[in-house]
């Protein structure tokens, strides 16, 4: 029997990197479109010419119908994934996964130079948004569980290479609007990064079963394996020895051979009574059993994601500089999607270090549900257009200590949620945990997509 003690070194943290790759590999999809909204909204400004007359612009709401369409198959896939994860492999759903998404990148980027009139592109990048998101949940289910399976510590790796996949994406639309290049030509250099990182993420994954620190907690060595044919041979043969000793005279009577068989013979019993229970106690549990268990870090998770899609990128993404000149360029790229990004990823990576309050404290749900003041406050930025709610913080520096905030405790409370909920299960428990823990990511996420509709109309 091997332990955890047992388990060889990870030798230059290259598992952890490899965790840290997939993490960042899942959520490529997701933030590469989000961040290439403006983008899709330039390709998307119809202004329409009727009987000579400029009519007004088509308006689309492609963040808000970017966001959802993400989203709910995100939630679909996911809860698919959670129910029938034992029944496909591993393998076939995150490199199939990973296959299909390279597929579809390639297909985004050979469209930049597609000339192609706009309710046409708005309907195939739709359908491209939620095929692609279809192959993300099953990655990301498949990853969450994968990692459940690691020492608590890759689960945090792995949340961080999810929070720099957006400031990756931030960072490749920045060095594309810097680049000066005209817009087909940026376009096509920033869909074409995805499909590196996403090939580069397949590489890694594959290389994950040769490393000898991986085989040894994904092919459960570390975890008691129970071997019904050999226990039964081992206790018939206590048996059967104990039996032929017992026929035997000891000391001259008889009397103590048979309180010996008996004995035995109730020893023989103790001991396949204690097998039975380890046998059952290496099945893992049903579903609503796991969800009994971790049902405050799903609310949690569900919670943080609904506050937080509400808003980003549907709202914020509205949100008007207040200075002119080169810097409007870089306002919603810089303010709104690397400060969240760039903080999202510090807020997770500091649970590695600081995992505070504890996964049994009720402070936990409380900070989570507090984040839910950000919400009224980034509506009344400078949002335009608007037409209810009043402007209470038009300066660019409000705007991003917001984000700042919203977004830090947005990445410090999910990666809690996601590194707790396997602790609260036992191990064999904990691929279930990941996953259930990631369709309710997804439902979070699906929420605060169709809140962003409500929200984006009462500013």
């Amino acid at each position: 029997m091997t332990t955890k003690e047992d388990a060889p070194a990870d030798r230059g943290f290259l598992v952890g990197i490899i965790f840290f790759i997939l993490g960042l590999g899942t959520l490529l999809p997701w933030n590469f479109f989000m961040t290439a909204s403006m983008y899709f909204n330039n390709r998307l400004n119809t202004s329409e010419w009727k009987n000579g007359t400029l009519t007004d612009k088509k308006e689309y709401y492609f963040n808000n119908w970017m966001t959802l369409l993400s989203q709910l198959p995100l939630l679909l896939f996911t809860l698919l994934n959670s129910v029938l994860y034992q029944r496909i492999s591993e393998k076939i759903r995150i490199a199939g996964s990973l296959i299909f998404i390279l597929i579809f990148f390639i297909f985004t980027a050979v469209l930049v130079k597609v000339p192609m009139e706009e309710d046409r592109f708005f309907s195939i990048t739709m359908a491209t948004i939620w095929f692609i998101n279809s192959f993300g949940a099953m990655l990301q289910g498949s990853s969450f569980g994968l990692v459940g399976l690691m020492p608590q510590k890759y689960s945090a790796v792995f949340m961080s290479g999810q929070g720099l996949a957006g400031t990756f994406a931030a960072l490749a639309m920045i060095f594309a609007i810097a680049s000066e290049a005209d817009s087909e030509t940026a376009a096509l250099g920033y869909f074409i990064t995805p499909c590196v990182g996403t090939l580069i993420t397949l590489i890694s994954y594959m290389l994950l079963p040769k490393l000898e620190f991986a085989q040894f907690y994904l092919d459960g060595c570390s975890r008691e394996s129970y071997q019904p044919e050999k226990s039964r041979q081992l206790l018939s043969t206590e048996v059967v020895e104990g039996s032929g000793k017992a026929g035997e005279p000891r000391n001259g009577s008889v009397s103590n051979g048979d309180v010996s068989c008996a004995s035995e013979e109730e020893s023989g019993k103790q001991a396949f009574l204690e097998l039975q229970e380890e046998n059952t106690s290496a099945q893992k549990s049903s579903i609503l059993q796991v969800f009994q268990k971790i049902w405050v870090m799903a609310f949690c998770v569900t919670f943080v994601f609904t506050v937080t899609l509400s808003v980003f990128p549907a709202v914020t993404v509205d949100v008007k500089t207040v200075y002119g000149g080169k810097w409007e360029k870089y306002f919603i790229p810089v303010c709104c999607f690397l400060i969240f990004n760039t903080m999202d990823w510090i807020g997770r990576t500091v649970t590695t270090w600081v995992q505070w309050p504890g996964k049994d404290s009720r402070w936990f749900p409380a900070l989570v549900v507090s984040r839910l003041i950000f919400v009224p406050l980034l509506m009344m930025c400078n949002v335009q257009e608007r037409s209810f709610l009043p402007v209470l913080f038009s300066n660019d520096v409000m705007f991003a200590v917001l984000m700042l905030l919203f977004s830090v405790t947005s990445g410090y409370c999910v990666c809690l949620s996601m590194t707790y909920a396997p602790q609260l299960v036992d191990p064999k428990d904990g691929e279930t945990a990941g996953a259930l823990m990631t369709f309710f990511l997804a439902l979070g996420l699906s929420l605060g997509a169709a809140f962003s509709f409500l929200l984006r109309f009462l500013v």
